[in-house]
């Protein structure tokens, strides 16, 4: 995936996994990417001495130094074994809020992938709220693993809603597009690109009171299922080089619904979507449809921000 060239990858104890090294090794290799291995310690500069302040005389700042002589011990082990297979990897021990300071990582050194594990509990499916957090608001692509994920992706499936009249959205549709495909060629793995299409109140023109004739109903679906299927081939023109590594689903029903049904249904590994929402005095934030699908699957995700985006997170905030 010719693309990536700055990767920081989160590699504290509840987002490290044989997986995200996998796939770190696997992106730097193929790309001559730089590594950027990262731990936060949850509190601020300060706050563990705070913490063991019933310790007597300087025992509490000498504790919290060794505390984060253990991180940096931690990390430069974890990155030892990338620099002897030839990878160029950098290390850092990061103070506060894990989500607020990648973001600020990668504002400050101009990071172009976020990479990690995700914060998952064993009866809890969802991602949890320092991941949404992150997939929200960081201005660059970031790649959540399921710990269970291979390497490699097998059954990848990029989630588009294209509008070509809406120059935003149409931009971030290619470059899930783009990015899909890429990773689909390298990795060989199979690629389904699924675009949902609906009615809005179809249910209320069916009811007693609105009265709308069935064959009127109709029209208007066939309608707008015309018009989608324009805009997907459209936009499948400027990939037609990849047929033959993906089937394309122009699928009746609402989004939110249907792509995490597919991905369960087909054992979809890598799910590629954008987070296209309103636009906002920080720029943009993530869309409901996009809120409620990473809320309901259990794969690998990697989000794309439109061009254009401001994080609300900013080096000046900080203390």
């Amino acid at each position: 995936m010719q693309r990536f060239k700055k990767i920081l990858v989160v590699v504290d104890e509840a987002s490290v996994s044989d997986a995200v090294f996998e796939r770190a090794t696997w992106l730097a290799q193929a790309n001559a990417a730089e590594l950027t291995l990262v731990d936060i310690i949850d509190g601020e500069p300060g706050e563990l001495s705070r913490l063991f302040a019933a310790l007597p005389g300087r025992r509490a700042t000498e504790v919290e130094e060794q505390v984060i002589a253990f991180h940096r011990t931690r990390v430069e082990d974890l990155a030892q074994p990338l620099r002897e297979k030839g990878i160029a990897v950098e290390t850092e021990v990061l103070n506060g809020a894990s989500f607020i300071q990648i973001i600020r990582r990668v504002l400050r050194h101009g990071h172009d992938l976020v990479l990690k594990g995700a914060h998952r509990g064993p009866d809890r499916p969802f991602l949890r709220a320092p991941d949404l957090h992150l997939l929200r608001k960081a201005p660059c692509p970031v790649w959540i693993l399921n710990g269970e994920t291979r390497a490699k992706s097998e059954r990848i499936m990029a989630a588009v809603d294209p509008d070509p009249e809406d120059t935003v959205r149409d931009a971030l549709n290619r470059m899930v597009m783009e990015l899909a495909t890429s990773l689909a060629q390298q990795d060989a793995a199979k690629l389904d690109v699924m675009n949902a299409w609906h009615v809005q109140e179809e249910s209320t023109l069916r009811h007693g009171l609105v009265k709308m004739p069935e064959d009127e109903i109709q029209a208007i679906l066939s309608n707008e299922e015309r018009k989608s299927t324009q805009r997907l081939d459209q936009l499948m023109s400027g990939f037609i080089e990849f047929s033959d590594l993906m089937r394309v689903l122009h699928i009746k029903g609402i989004a939110a619904d249907v792509i995490p049904e597919h991905v369960d249904s087909e054992g979809i590994d890598t799910l590629v979507m954008g987070t296209l929402g309103r636009t906002g005095i920080s720029g943009f934030f993530i869309g409901n449809t996009a809120e409620t699908i990473l809320n309901r699957v259990s794969c690998s995700v990697l989000a794309i921000k439109p061009m254009g985006f401001v994080s609300p997170v900013r080096l000046e905030d900080e203390d």
